[in-house]
């Protein structure tokens, strides 16, 4: 077969193959794209699509698998028959759109998963004029300035600061002085999501979890030593339940790596406030619905 056989074949797996038959769905979607889940009793879906190719050997990014994987999980997560469905219950015409990226030197967003998620999103029927891609520079921006809806994206990682790097933390660059968020390992990260530029406009989370950083000492620190190719996309629309499950894939590679459990330091509580306190969505096991694609092996969780 020719690669770009495979290419097409592996995309189509994703896509109508495991995108479709793995991993049961139970209970109700969240009430509405960008809301958080309200009601004790409300349940938040989450999918975790994995692939055991999508990371080269020595950690390059099989960039043709990102937009199957995307895909799959957003067809999934929307509960519709096919991904054009799926995103056109994300965006819809006359949406101005921001996707927030997270473009860390040492472990950003991948390039091929924000010119995947722009492409879906003109492919929904949003003029490519009113589509930006952007990390530090969103309040500058001017797509953001005038942006209904956001699309959140980033790595997942130890912080030195927050405890863990997540799609909640990702929105700080919003914020007119990010340090003022960082007291008490960043516990009102929650806070920066009433925010006008982010309120009720955040309409998509997708946590990278292709090669994440597991552990970490210090400011801005990175090692090789400390990522794994767990090869996965976790995607929802609320940002706690996603990050909670990231979070939960964190601790078990550290318990596994360091054969003990050894606590995330300092500790990501700005997870649980964010729900607790700010209502942004549910943290609790009992309280996030799973939904898997792909592969298995080695999924943590």
């Amino acid at each position: 077969m020719s690669k770009r056989g495979e290419r097409i074949s592996r995309r189509g797996f994703f896509e109508t193959g495991a995108g479709l038959a793995l991993g049961g769905v139970v209970g109700p979607l969240v009430q509405r794209v960008g809301a958080a889940p309200a009601g004790a009793a409300a349940k938040s879906r989450v999918v975790i699509v994995r692939s055991s190719t999508v990371v080269r050997p020595g950690g390059g990014i099989n960039d043709a698998e990102i937009p199957g994987m995307l895909n799959a999980a957003v067809t999934r997560l929307m509960g519709e028959k096919d991904s054009g469905g799926a995103w056109k219950r994300i965006v819809r015409p006359g949406d101005v759109v921001g996707i927030k990226t997270n473009r860390w030197p040492a472990l950003r967003t991948p390039a091929s998963l924000e010119e995947a998620l722009r492409a879906e999103v003109e492919k929904a029927g949003i003029a490519p004029a009113d589509v930006a891609v952007d990390d530090h520079g969103v309040t500058s921006d001017p797509v953001f300035g005038r942006a209904t809806a956001l699309i959140n994206a980033r790595p997942m990682r130890t912080h030195n600061w927050a405890g863990l790097g997540t799609c909640l933390k990702n929105m700080i660059m919003f914020a007119p002085q990010p340090s003022a968020y960082h007291p008490d390992t960043c516990a009102t990260l929650g806070a920066l999501w009433k925010l006008p530029a982010i309120d009720g406009k955040v309409r998509l989370n997708v946590l990278v979890m292709l090669t994440p950083q597991f552990h970490g000492v210090g400011p801005h620190s990175f090692s090789k030593d400390y990522v794994w190719p767990y090869g996965g996309l976790i995607v929802g629309t609320d940002p706690v339940a996603v990050d909670a499950t990231g979070m939960r894939i964190i601790e078990a590679k550290r318990e596994q790596y360091f054969g003990e459990r050894r606590p995330i330091s300092p500790p990501p509580h700005h997870i649980r406030i964010a729900g607790e306190r700010y209502g942004l969505g549910q943290w609790a096991p009992e309280r996030i619905e799973i939904v898997r694609v792909g592969s298995r092996e080695g999924e943590l969780i």
